[in-house]
């Protein structure tokens, strides 16, 4: 029954028929119509959770159909341990991005929840695309629904914001399309990509397409030094453009290094590890400095961004099972906590009309449930033990100590700038006097805020306390990545059995019987 049923075209064609939908209501129904339409997304892809057999390493709910005959361009589809999770955050965080535009968004109504859709849309279509035309196509198309998000709802600058985005993004996205050609015709004559992945290529191909991989990859991520354009384009961003940038956004980046670079380019991932590592380690220190010179909260989240973001790229280039599966769990969680603190921002500065930390001081004694759930999300951000980002950042840190214990070291140095930035934040904004001015406007949240936020304490907890329901789904795929950058060593041939055998450390006493017996009559 379950086979029969296309939840992965479902997934991605409910939010466009939302879409569609959009074009026969007004304004004031606008928002009940998009909101439906991600819950009813959502409630699509929790089935997949619970009918997802984590013993195999195959991908599943595998739905393919040719598109183009010549070349053979297929609509191929699949799901697996690594994209499931990513899946699931970016339904979980649709809906919520709805409810945090309720009130903020009031011009062109029906064209931002429009834009909001395909978004969703063309997200979950690259994790789950399995064919390299239809991801690209996926790909490309994120591009406009986020500059529009950007460029006709941002801030005042958000035309020089939403172009900067647009500009790096693309000239990333114009030599991945190259290396897809060039894998066309190096692997067979085919876009699969479970059959490119399998695929081998000499050692300088591997060399080339991984530094085109890497243009569109780290510029998504962002790894510095091609993060510049990630503070202007949250900055300018509505609240929910920011927490759809951050969320998912980001992840595409770290989901195309263990998709596609890890498993197709094994060796050039080797040969490029310690660049990648000392990219990593940079991003963590430079990322949580930046972020404590920061007087705009919503600049703070965002080079909080590139410091967390540099713990999944590190842990991607490690090779072994924490590192790997800590790096995709670190890809969930930065989604959730960091966009629970873009959805805090969004609310404080419906009210006070500043992003600035010193006209937001003092929200504890106003604001008190507004104040309680910034600091359980702040805490999440330094990784407290007991919340997800601790997970996620001790099985990183676990699989860099295993690769250079120094290495373990200096990231480690991102955590403890961590805790700098968030707990002086914290001080200022929920433990400082607030100004007698903004005092009439800081009500505290209503219930359409609070059922934005508890949904993402809820995910924090249960992760922080139960991390191994997701663990155990992506462990047989990162396994199997492991098991393609690194293979087994090769059996011993047969040929070595008839090698003279060593000679054993002692003597078997028994042997010694009939030596005594000779001696001793």
């Amino acid at each position: 029954m379950t086979d029969s049923i296309p939840w992965l075209t479902l997934l991605i064609f409910i939010p466009l028929a939302g879409t569609l939908a959009l074009c026969f209501v007004k304004d004031a129904g606008a928002r009940l119509t998009a909101l439906g339409v991600t819950i009813a997304d959502l409630l699509v892809s929790l089935p997949l959770w619970w009918l997802f057999d984590s013993s195999s390493n195959r991908m599943q709910f595998t739905e393919q159909v040719t598109w183009i005959n010549s070349p053979l361009i297929q609509y191929h589809l699949g799901l697996d341990g690594i994209s499931l999770p990513l899946v699931l955050m970016t339904t979980v965080l649709m809906p919520l991005c709805v409810l945090i535009s309720w009130r903020a968004v009031e011009t062109r109504i029906r064209s931002f929840m429009a834009v909001l859709l395909i978004m969703e849309s063309t997200m979950i279509g690259v994790f789950l695309a399995l064919d390299f035309v239809l991801f690209y196509v996926f790909w490309e198309a994120m591009l406009i629904p986020m500059y529009l998000l950007i460029g006709v709802w941002g801030g005042p600058n958000r035309l020089y914001a939403a172009i900067k985005f647009f500009l790096y993004t693309l000239a990333g996205s114009v030599l991945l399309l190259v290396a897809i050609i060039v894998l066309y015709f190096n692997g067979g004559h085919t876009f699969d990509i479970l059959q490119l992945s399998q695929g081998a290529y000499s050692h300088s191909l591997q060399m080339w397409l991984f530094l085109a991989f890497f243009a569109a990859f780290a510029v998504k991520v962002p790894m510095f030094p091609f993060h510049t354009w990630l503070p202007d384009a949250h900055v300018e961003a509505p609240t929910a453009g920011s927490v759809i940038l951050a969320s998912v956004l980001l992840k595409m980046g770290g989901y195309g290094f263990v998709r596609l670079s890890l498993p197709m380019l094994p060796e050039a991932s080797m040969a490029f590890t310690p660049l990648m590592v000392a990219l990593s380690i940079i991003a963590i220190i430079y990322g949580a400095y930046m972020a404590l010179a920061q007087a705009d909260l919503k600049k703070l989240i965002a080079y909080s961004s590139v410091s967390h973001m540099g713990f999944v790229t590190l842990g991607l280039f490690m090779f072994n099972q924490q590192g790997i599966e800590g790096a995709v769990m670190q890809m969930v969680n930065h989604g959730i906590t960091t966009g629970a603190l873009f959805l805090c921002v969004g609310i404080i500065y419906e009210r006070t009309h500043s992003r600035m930390i010193a006209d937001n001081v003092g929200l504890t004694r106003p604001m008190p449930r507004y104040a309680t759930l910034l600091v359980i999300f702040s805490l999440s951000s330094l990784g407290l033990p007991g919340t997800n980002s601790f997970v996620s950042e001790f099985l990183v840190l676990v699989g860099t100590f295993l690769w250079s214990k120094l290495t373990a070291a200096a990231a480690s140095l991102g955590i403890i700038l961590a805790a700098a930035y968030i707990l002086w934040m914290v001080q200022r904004v929920a433990f400082g006097v607030p100004s007698p001015h903004h005092l009439p406007k800081l009500k505290d949240l209503d219930q359409r805020e609070m059922a934005t936020l508890v949904p993402l304490i809820v995910l924090i907890f249960w992760i922080g306390l139960f991390p191994n329901p997701i663990l155990t789904r992506m462990h047989t795929s990162v396994t199997n990545v492991i098991a393609r950058v690194t293979p087994p060593p090769p059996a011993v041939p047969a040929a070595m059995s008839h090698l003279p055998q060593p000679v054993p450390t002692s003597i078997d006493p028994s042997l010694l019987a009939p030596v005594r017996e000779a001696t001793h009559p």
